[in-house]
């Protein structure tokens, strides 16, 4: 017997939750709209950023660029396989502009073409120009081509968000009263403040409160790339993005697609789902890193021969040092699938050493602790960037095409 991965009670849910935003086409309307840098300017002015975003303007002129390095080190494509530079961490616009301040000062780093932000969306982040200011940074000022935003489904959220999506959907949801007026999903399996390892942990229809954050934040500032951690959310994701065509979805290493048997799992949700034209709203996936490159390399060809359209693969180059084991490198794996002609994006939890605020701690801070640590989240930042720089390079120098920002080319 064959079951359909949603009941029609939750394709109802989910197409009441759609409904109640205008419908697939004002939505994906909305997010276009909010993605122009002079709206992003003019809203990030009015809220405090305006002067940020007119210094990170400064200093993206100084950025290095890739045609630079390419002509004094007589670097030429010679082989298959494309590497994708990724940095993860960019919590907040305050860290995020310490950072691209250090960048520009150095003056030879090529900077990462996606970017990865752990931040829970709260009204204040959402809300207050910070989240839409560091889109306009990542986004308008320095090209890149990803800008992934996390729902956290542990983030104390006004209790009146709640209760609308309980009215809209006919749903219910376990929730505890936090005080100031905010409410928080009971999760049973805390290891976190957010939940276990940031929101994995999806009980009953909880799929529904990460659908309305991450449209609200989508609606608000343009957002339209997600973190999506847990397997209800990809099969809802999937369906609730069907006919929203600049909505998509990156999966995290959290899930555990730690061997073929879960890749081919999830190519099976891919597939349930699609859009009209064939294609799924899910745009990247992290393998996990406990994956050998041989692992990496099959979940490639499954694929390839899986007659999906193109998904991104990602792999930790290095990792957070309370993520996984000490002193991980996958380093020479990276070689290994590129040189077997295979696509790879390389992520940066960390850059391999240990420094303060170089922790999953940092994805949980407060909006207030965050802005007050935005120097030593930078710092971790701008180190990640350039781990990131020396291993692209590297990767340049033994033949291969490599991805930045758009910031990192000639104009």
């Amino acid at each position: 017997m064959h079951f359909k991965l949603l009941t029609d009670r939750d394709l109802k849910a989910i197409d009441a939750l759609i409904d109640s935003y205008g419908g697939t086409k004002e939505i994906s309307r909305k997010i276009e709209s909010m993605k122009n840098y002079e709206t992003r300017k003019r809203i990030a002015g009015e809220k405090g950023y305006g002067e940020m975003l007119e210094k990170a303007e400064e200093y993206a002129r100084n950025f290095a660029k890739v045609e630079n390095f390419v002509e004094k080190n007589g670097i030429t494509v010679t082989k298959k396989g494309i590497c994708t530079t990724q940095v993860s961490g960019f919590q907040g616009a305050r860290p995020t502009f310490d950072c691209i301040r250090r960048v520009a000062e150095n003056g030879d780093v090529l900077f990462p073409t996606e970017m990865i932000s752990v931040v829970g969306l709260t009204d204040k982040y959402v809300y207050s120009g910070d989240l839409l200011s560091i889109l306009a940074i990542a986004e308008n000022i320095l090209g890149t081509s990803k800008f992934c935003s996390t729902n956290l489904l542990g983030t104390p959220l006004p209790e009146e968000r709640f209760e609308r999506v309980e009215k809209v959907t006919a749903e219910k949801f376990e929730r505890a009263d936090v005080g100031s007026g905010l409410s928080q999903i009971i999760l049973k399996n805390m290891g976190t403040p957010f939940g276990n390892l940031g929101g994995v942990e999806v009980g009953n229809n909880n799929h529904l409160v990460y659908l309305d954050g991450i449209t609200r934040a989508a609606l608000e500032t343009g957002a339209n790339f997600f973190l999506n951690p847990s397997w209800s959310t990809i099969v809802a994701a999937c369906y609730y993005a069907r006919e929203i065509p600049n909505l998509s979805f990156k999966i995290s290493m959290l899930l555990s697609t730690q061997n073929t048997i879960q890749f081919r799992m999830l190519l099976n949700i891919f597939k349930e789902y699609l859009r009209n034209d064939g294609t799924t709203p899910i745009y990247e996936i992290n393998i996990g890193n406990a994956a050998t490159p041989e692992t990496f390399i099959q979940c490639s060809e499954d694929l390839e021969a899986s007659g999906l359209p193109k998904i991104f693969l990602a792999a930790h180059l290095r990792i957070n040092p309370d993520l996984g084991m000490a002193a991980f490198n996958w380093t020479e794996s990276a070689y290994k699938v590129l040189d077997a002609g295979r696509d790879l994006t390389i992520k940066y939890e960390s850059d391999g050493e240990s420094r303060p605020y170089d922790t999953m701690e940092a994805y949980f801070l407060s909006d207030e602790e965050r802005n007050e640590k935005a120097n030593l989240i930078g710092n971790v930042l701008y180190h990640k960037c350039i781990r990131c720089d020396k291993d692209a390079k590297e990767i340049m120098r033994r033949g291969h095409e490599t991805r930045f920002a758009k910031i990192s080319y000639r104009k």
